[in-house]
């Protein structure tokens, strides 16, 4: 099967900038490895099977060594789009991506798109499977090729769920732990010489309107002495003070 992994494609909040009027500032961020992305590339992976193809997708500054290092041959990025604030706009762009890739490869869809689930930004998987026009599955633990369907499994509580479905389709991708073997310095660098392929992916206009960002009203902590009684009593007043409850 044909898969396309979708990795990189968040801005790391940790580069993230809030100044003392309250604006957010991303100039700064960087698009960042999560902590999915590792399963993704393993699903996608165990997808495409030994017959088949993995091409990784990357956007803004994304770089392409981090699929290139972990064994997949292709990897193509598109810089012009990213880093963007609206999930939805992200969802636009990733699918615009999507079909290049398709079209250059001349296949009317890839049998799946496997993309990380990520919890910071939970609505780009399905927004994303509702650009394609294709049935997304989310919080996908492991998948597989069975015959002309995909056979995917995620936990559900204590149970594990399994779903088949034909391709294509979209899948939101979540690990189940840590990457098992990252890849060393000398695969890195090795990376970093392979050609990167540039999609001509326009940024799609954001689909939010701000209004604009402001400081908390109120600074600093307010602590609570006495006994653990009278604390919680004083919180609670506080609180109902303040209108939270």
């Amino acid at each position: 099967m044909k898969t396309i992994v979708i990795y990189k494609w968040f801005r790391s909040a940790a580069s993230a900038l809030v100044r003392q009027d309250g604006q957010v500032d991303w100039g700064g961020a960087k698009m960042a490895a999560g902590d999915d992305d590792p399963a993704a590339l393993d699903i996608a992976k165990a997808v495409a099977g030994p017959g088949g193809t993995v091409t990784g997708l990357t956007i803004g500054d994304g770089e392409t060594a981090w699929v290139l290092a972990r064994g997949v041959e292709r990897a193509l990025a598109a810089p012009a789009v990213g880093p963007l604030t609206d999930e939805l706009a992200t969802a636009r762009a990733l699918a615009q991506a999507v079909r290049l890739v398709e079209a250059a490869d001349a296949v009317e869809a890839a049998d799946a798109v496997i993309v990380a689930d990520a919890a910071a930004h939970p609505g780009v998987a399905p927004a994303l499977a509702a650009e394609l026009g294709r049935p997304v599955v989310l919080c996908v633990s492991s998948a597989a090729a069975d015959g002309s369907q995909i056979t995917v499994r995620r936990r559900v509580g204590n149970a594990v769920e399994v779903i088949c479905l034909p391709p294509p389709a979209v899948l939101g991708a979540v690990a189940a732990g840590e990457e098992a073997r990252p890849p060393g310095m000398m695969e890195t660098i090795r990376a970093r010489k392979k050609p990167v392929v540039e999609l001509p992916v326009t940024p799609p206009p954001e689909a939010l309107e701000r209004r604009g960002t402001r400081p908390p009203a109120r600074l600093g902590a307010r602590l609570f002495g006495g006994s653990p009684d009278d604390a919680a009593s004083a919180l609670v007043a506080a609180l109902r003070a303040d209108g939270v409850l």
